[in-house]
């Protein structure tokens, strides 16, 4: 394809995005201002873990199509679009996305132009912001044709090239012509694929974003509330989820239940919504009681454990395996883990924690006295219990008769549902699961 573009922001959206539009065939200039960063992708190394990313900037990069300039001003050059792929964190004290990124970014792409371009936003940003750049290129260079666009990503991590190549749909907020074509010329290979390509304006492409991470938390809250109530009654929630999930209104998808939801977009983005719709005069209460319940569902992990163990903890050697917030990642970004140990710390245990990518990025957010194990056997040696937290495959496989050599204890709390209860109990396993009675 005989298409240039260049991405500001080599981190998880604008990497994985990069080398996907590599893919097509589009040449594409991937812009990283940290140093140290950019000096990993030129040694062909990745700074984030996404399985098969490593392969498909490697070859990408060897083929011509994939770079990583040193300047900003080389890497937009001839550029007919400009993607915006920086970090948009939750601003202190507020809950509302911080922009400075964002506007900084585009503000320097703005300066460097020389040529007509389209501006798109890839990172998560509120709605208005499309409309706020406009108004920021119209005053800063109104020697050049330069049209706004909006084109979140709806990447799941751990299947996020999948999730490129193969999306549900593509939304595309454009309002000119120009925008339009450029945007469609670019996604051409999967609208032959038969992706829907969904073209709206700058709000609601903004506001489609942020509405369907908000949906998505709500679901795995409303599975995780009727958990509890399975514990109370005596149901299983496998089976409820199951049964209200075969119904196409409803979806299986996003009906497992759990220790709350962590990672990179849904604490960020329900939070981010929330205070959207307060100062637009329609606060979404549904939000409002995702967000609480999910926090303090995290907290009350730890009090499950203690419950498990009989009431106290108190010197007690628990393994913990799985760190980060979901399986085939090492994101650590309000991972359950994080409060669940520094709650049992707190009340006395020894934790033993292992995860198979995410131990570096743990080390910092947990506390000292924390035990980094060097595999699954080291961490469920001489465990006073077990604590099941990310859903890693090679954790779903462990068998009952392994458990029962390595551990000195006989207390499971399985936090993902993944272990079958009786085959754990038959061999003398005390197991706790989430939603089952």
């Amino acid at each position: 394809m005989d298409m240039r573009i260049a991405i500001i922001g080599g981190g998880y959206v604008g990497l994985v995005s990069g080398a996907c539009f590599a893919e097509f065939g589009v040449s594409v200039a991937v812009v990283e201002a940290d140093a140290a960063k950019r000096a990993m992708l030129l040694e062909g190394k990745i700074p984030i873990y996404e399985p098969g990313l490593d392969r498909l900037v490697a070859e990408n990069t060897a083929a011509g199509r994939l770079s990583f300039p040193a300047t900003l001003e080389e890497g937009i050059a001839q550029a007919e679009a400009v993607f915006i792929a920086v970090g948009t964190p939750t601003r202190r004290g507020d809950g509302h996305a911080d922009l400075t990124y964002v506007f900084a970014a585009v503000e320097q792409v703005l300066r460097a132009l020389d040529h007509p371009a389209v501006i798109v936003t890839k990172s998560t940003v509120p709605v208005g912001t499309g409309r706020k750049i406009a108004e920021l290129a119209q005053k800063l260079r109104p020697d050049l044709a330069i049209e706004v666009a909006a084109n979140p990503e709806f990447l799941r991590e751990g299947s996020a090239i999948t999730d490129f190549m193969r999306p549900d749909r593509v939304v595309v907020g454009a309002e000119s012509e120009r925008a339009r074509e450029v945007l469609q010329r670019l996604y051409r290979p999967l609208y032959l694929r038969e992706a829907p390509i969904v073209f709206t304006g700058l709000e609601s492409a903004e506001l489609t974003k942020y509405a369907a991470n908000g949906f998505l938390a709500m679901k795995i809250t409303f599975i995780n509330e009727m958990a509890d109530l399975c514990e109370k009654l005596g149901a299983d929630v496998n089976d409820v989820a199951r049964g209200i999930g075969l119904d196409g209104r409803i979806g299986r998808k996003f009906l497992h239940a759990g220790p709350g939801f962590g990672g990179s977009c849904f604490p960020k983005d329900t939070l981010a919504l929330m205070r959207i719709a307060e100062e637009a005069g329609a606060p979404s209460r549904l939000i409002e009681a995702v967000v609480a319940v999910n926090d303090a569902r995290k907290e009350a992990m730890a009090g499950r454990v203690v419950a498990a163990c009989g009431g106290s903890v108190q010197g007690l050697r628990i393994a913990v395996l799985g760190l980060a917030f979901k399986p085939e990642t090492d994101d650590m970004r309000e991972a359950p883990s994080l409060p669940l140990i520094q709650g049992l710390a707190a009340a006395g245990a020894q934790v033993v924690a292992f995860d198979p990518e995410a131990m570096a990025g743990a080390r910092p957010l947990l506390p000292g006295g924390v035990i980094f194990a060097t595999g699954v056997n080291d961490a469920l040696a001489g465990a006073d219990a077990l604590v099941l937290v990310t859903e890693w495959n090679e954790f779903r496989a462990l068998a009952p008769v392994m458990l029962r050599q390595l551990m000195r204890g006989s207390v499971v709390v399985d936090l993902r549902n993944v272990f079958d209860p009786q085959a754990l109990r038959d061999a003398g396993f005390a197991y706790h699961g989430i939603g089952r009675a």
